[in-house]
């Protein structure tokens, strides 16, 4: 049996908007060895042996490639975690952030 509902017990509707998302690209330099990158793109960005390998001989022969895309919080902690992983590793590899 169907209730009404007073104006007291209406409930309130909220549209739920789409996540802003954002890719992380990672661009060529002549420094960072292939290897560091497959790893980064593996350990960070959750990419088998053989997508990591393709990615990374895009980023080769293209100049970028991008490394994934996600809602932007996601996004914008991977690209910290691989900055700092090339950081430490003292190693010039840009990576960046674009909003989709």
């Amino acid at each position: 049996m169907a209730m009404a509902l007073t104006s007291s017990q209406e409930m309130t509707l909220t549209k739920i908007s789409e996540p802003i998302m954002a890719s992380v690209i990672i661009l060529n330099d002549d420094y960072t060895p292939m290897d560091f990158v497959i790893n980064i793109l593996m350990s960070v960005f959750e990419k088998n042996q053989d997508q990591a390998t393709q990615i990374m001989l895009e980023v080769h022969h293209k100049g970028s490639g991008v490394c994934g895309i996600y809602p932007y919080d996601i996004a914008e902690l991977k690209l910290q975690i691989a900055r700092e992983k090339t950081k430490t590793a003292q190693l010039p590899l840009q990576l960046e952030l674009q909003i989709l």
